[in-house]
């Protein structure tokens, strides 16, 4: 008996030392992709860009089996900085990302916000995609011409909207726009909305004469014929919407395109951050977001990690200088 109860008591040893390796052995490892009870915060309203992007990666992610249930919530406000301060205060949170782009940067700036993106982890740049100039279907104006010679003429009675804070791609783009003009960026009866769900209503119910978003924002609503597409403000066409002029080739000097990508809250080990960095690497790669990028007129911008976080503090120096440039 005395010796069973030893051979017993081996065993057991062996099954706890060689156990856990074959428990923790793939996706499920620090080698993998597997992030249990990841969440995904949208700091806008649904049916904006970076809702749209948190969603669409969170199902390309799960379809390629790269993780599982991730959650993606919103918390609106303040262009972006109240999700950005929640997220801030999550430090060390390994479990929680943010999706956000060029109109948190700007929204920093113009709410002074206490918080700002170099308090975060740096993840990744996703994308980068071309503003779109339309208005609702029923609106007089056919063409970019047409819009901009009444503009003009009186830039106070004709307001444009757009789905971010002062700061953001959305203000800058309609702005640089009017300098392009002749119109004075001052004179701009600019309308913020939380994202482009919010602003979409408002250009269909003919409360801003014309607005300024993401093209994946508004793709579908262009094809249906709800919106009227009269000008991209990158420097080619989109080819979803080939027909769309840019403003340059009409005439008016704008270059501009926004971008979006993925930060995480402070203090992660960097075990945690290099999962995160590794999903979305994964991610990039699989055929399913390749599609997803295609479908919703985005250009690739992949950049991880601490080349993010330089062009993230880049940007912050490009919003404050365009500002200055604008006299705003």
């Amino acid at each position: 008996m005395r010796l069973r109860t030893l051979l017993a008591l081996f065993g057991a040893a062996v099954l706890v030392l060689v156990g856990p390796p074959l428990l923790t052995a793939g996706s499920d490892s620090a080698t993998g992709t597997q992030i249990p009870g990841l969440r995904f915060m949208v700091p806008n309203t649904p049916g904006g860009g970076y809702d749209i992007t948190a969603r669409t990666a969170a199902k390309n992610a799960e379809d390629a089996e790269l993780t599982h249930n991730i959650e993606v919530f919103n918390l609106p406000g303040a262009g972006g900085t109240v999700g950005l301060s929640r997220l801030v205060s999550e430090h060390g949170n390994g479990k929680l990302a943010m999706s956000m782009g060029l109109g948190v940067v700007g929204a920093v700036r113009s709410n002074d916000a206490p918080k700002t993106l170099a308090d975060t982890t740096p993840i990744a740049r996703l994308t980068e995609e071309q503003d779109v100039v339309v208005v609702g279907k029923d609106s007089p104006y056919k063409t970019i011409d047409q819009l901009i010679e009444a503009w003009k003429k009186d830039p106070g009675k004709l307001p444009v909207g757009g789905g971010s804070s002062p700061g953001g791609p959305d203000h800058l783009a309609p702005m640089l726009m009017a300098k392009a003009a002749g119109i004075a960026p001052k004179d701009v009866n600019y309308v913020p909305f939380d994202g482009g769900g919010e602003l979409l209503a408002s250009i269909l119910g003919n409360k801003v004469a014309f607005g300024v978003s993401g093209v994946g924002e508004y793709l579908d609503q262009i094809k249906a014929g709800e919106l009227r597409i009269l000008a991209v403000t990158g420097p080619e066409r989109v080819d979803e919407l080939a027909d769309a002029p840019t403003l340059k080739e009409s005439g008016y000097d704008v270059d501009f395109t926004n971008w979006r990508g993925i930060v995480a809250p402070p203090g992660l080990s960097d075990a945690e951050r290099d999962k995160l960095v590794r999903l979305v690497e994964e991610l990039h790669d699989s055929p399913e977001w390749q599609k997803s990028m295609q479908q919703n007129g985005w250009d690739d911008a992949f950049l991880t990690g601490e080349k993010f976080g330089d062009f993230l503090d880049a940007q912050d120096k490009r919003v404050v200088s365009v500002l200055k440039e604008l006299g705003l």
